[in-house]
């Protein structure tokens, strides 16, 4: 009796919280220095964008030269591989990028010239395909011969670039120990509580679908704008019932509706498509464009910006 008791709670517990967290999908994770380290520490880098130069941090070069970052990044690969997370590495992805030469072309209308520029973070986040970004910041503190570090990890939505998950703390002074020591204290003292932020947030794409942007634009060159007429209808309105049609839960707000421009902000797509394969805001947004072509014979342009943001011009390719 005692032992069928024992059997019976040990099933309870396999069918628990525990045993179904442990078998949830879990999100892909990219660990970077955080702008604020890069910063401080002398790893940015300026380019030019549309005629204005922007400063964004210099990944590849902080690698390169700093030897207690890529022991913090791999101390925190080692401890989320061991909870399960799968991860994506900073150094892959950067090589992905200089090896693939249409990730450095500049994207134009067939006919028109039209442009859309992408900064080298964007074409980060499309190469490395990670849905949450963990950005890492220490710093060294020494009072006397005692030294410690301040650690804050915060886990960043690749989508929405919005905070899901944070933690800081501070390790204990030591005399002897070195830093990658200290930051591996200070890691192992606040990651499990972190990880329980991410997964909460997860679990929320699960249920309620992967927030992303949408705008409609129209090129000069279309015969007709976003109040012409199709199926009895406005073009505009047969567009916010695909949406309609095709978010979890029916859950956007459409913040501008005009003849030539839509935006459509908070749009909640499913976060895997029909085959299983995780979908992204270009890939989403091309069944609108399958769309448009098949009921109207409209032809139109997707350009994306990072994971999150998709414009379709109506009108060309």
């Amino acid at each position: 009796m005692v032992c069928r008791v024992l059997w019976g709670l040990l099933l309870l517990l396999l069918q628990g919280p525990l045993y179904v967290s442990g078998q949830a999908k879990k999100p892909t994770i990219m660990v970077v220095p955080s702008d604020v380290w890069c910063n401080t520490n002398g790893f940015m880098q300026s380019f030019e964008n549309q005629g204005k130069i922007q400063k964004i941090s210099d990944y590849k070069r902080a690698l390169q030269e700093s030897a207690d970052l890529i022991a913090a990044i791999s101390k925190i690969n080692e401890l989320m591989a061991e909870r399960g997370f799968p991860l994506k590495n900073l150094e892959s992805a950067l090589k992905s990028i200089e090896q693939e030469e249409a990730e450095s072309a500049v994207l134009t209308s067939g006919t028109s010239g039209a442009e859309l520029q992408e900064t080298p973070l964007d074409k980060l986040k499309k190469v490395a395909q990670a849905d949450i970004w963990i950005q890492l910041t220490w710093t060294v503190h020494q009072v006397g011969p005692k030294r410690s570090v301040t650690i804050n990890l915060q886990g960043l939505d690749a989508y929405t670039d919005k905070q899901i998950a944070g933690s800081s703390g501070t390790s204990e002074p030591s005399f002897t120990a070195e830093i990658p020591v200290l930051l591996e204290e200070g890691i192992l003292a606040h990651l499990d509580n972190f990880n329980a932020q991410l997964q909460t947030h997860f679990d929320d794409l699960f249920a309620n679908g992967r927030e992303i942007q949408l705008r409609i634009r129209v090129w000069n060159s279309f015969d007709g704008d976003l109040e012409s007429i199709y199926a009895d209808e406005e073009l505009g309105i047969l567009i916010e019932d695909w949406v309609y049609d095709n978010t979890v839960e029916h859950r956007f707000s459409t913040s501008t509706a005009t003849e030539t421009t839509m935006v459509f902000e908070q749009v909640r797509m499913p976060i895997y498509d029909e085959r299983n394969r995780a979908t992204d805001a270009r890939r989403w947004s091309r069944g609108l464009q399958q769309y448009l072509m098949e009921k109207f014979q409209i032809q139109s342009k997707i350009l994306t910006k990072g994971l999150g943001q998709a414009t379709l011009i109506i009108g060309e390719k």
